[in-house]
């Protein structure tokens, strides 16, 4: 499955079923810059159990304000629509996958 962008008006519809890892992300940010490929690599490995989203915190402000994002790019985990892990920062893609995978089954 492709990773998608959402927005503040489709954010809570997107993440409200299954497994779905929304990434929280700055277009002038390195470290997000730097966690595009490793994002691309688990949603290949992953694809089967989890969803990818983006959401660009500057476009999307009220999203990122409601859940405390105050530093990017932090990554919330979602299982139909609950919050059960967050991450902020750089990750390698081991430590991410493994992370994502407490959560499968």
């Amino acid at each position: 499955m492709a990773i998608s962008q959402v927005n503040d008006a489709n954010f809570a519809d997107e993440t409200s079923k299954g497994l779905v890892l929304a990434d929280f992300w700055a277009t002038w940010c390195g470290p997000c810059k730097m966690m595009a490929p490793v994002l691309e690599e688990v949603d290949s490995e992953l694809a089967d159990n989890l969803k990818i989203v983006k959401l660009d915190v500057d476009e999307n402000q009220a999203t990122a304000s409601k859940y405390g994002v105050m530093s990017i790019p932090t990554m919330f985990l979602f299982k139909d629509g609950e919050v059960v892990d967050k991450v902020v920062g750089f990750q390698p893609k081991e430590a991410l996958a493994e992370r994502i995978k407490q959560h499968i089954g």
